[in-house]
């Protein structure tokens, strides 16, 4: 499988090349259609796996890509229910040292999830609106189609 993209800049994972025409499957949607072989050209440098992740929001791609454990995670949800918090909440408020808050702090902040903010008068932080929205997706999903072993 490959990633390929018609004339139009439109990228697709292509499933079955023929002699004039290919199948490609939209990773957004995820329709399968065939399109003309001279209306695609191979992507170089992206594979099909960053394809598909692509038609994850933007928002909600940063989110699940740049938070790796569940207590950054709580860190924005939390951040979600209480609003902006200060840095001195923060530390005494969650079971972080002041060098693991920064740097994840940092990270949350470079990735666009956090921005700096003022809280009564000391620094503190809020989530952005990609962070909020992104937050929303994930709450929002209800568990489909899992299989839980028993037949």
């Amino acid at each position: 499988m490959n990633t390929v993209e018609d004339d139009t800049g439109k990228r697709y994972l292509l499933l079955k090349h023929s002699d004039s025409a290919s199948l490609v499957r939209d990773p957004e949607t995820g329709n399968e259609c065939y399109v003309q072989n001279d209306r695609l050209e191979p992507v170089d440098g992206q594979s099909p796996l960053e394809t598909a992740a692509r038609s994850v929001s933007e928002p909600l791609l940063t989110l699940l890509t740049t938070v790796h454990d569940e207590k950054t995670l709580g860190l924005l949800l939390e951040l979600a229910t209480r609003g902006p918090l200060g840095v001195r909440t923060l530390l005494d408020a969650y079971e972080f040292c002041e060098s693991d808050l920064h740097g994840r702090l940092t990270v949350l902040s470079a990735a666009g999830l956090l921005e700096e903010t003022d809280v009564a008068g000391e620094r503190g932080y809020r989530l952005t609106e990609d962070c909020e929205t992104a937050l929303e997706a994930i709450r929002d999903i209800e568990p489909t189609g899992m299989h839980d072993g028993s037949d």
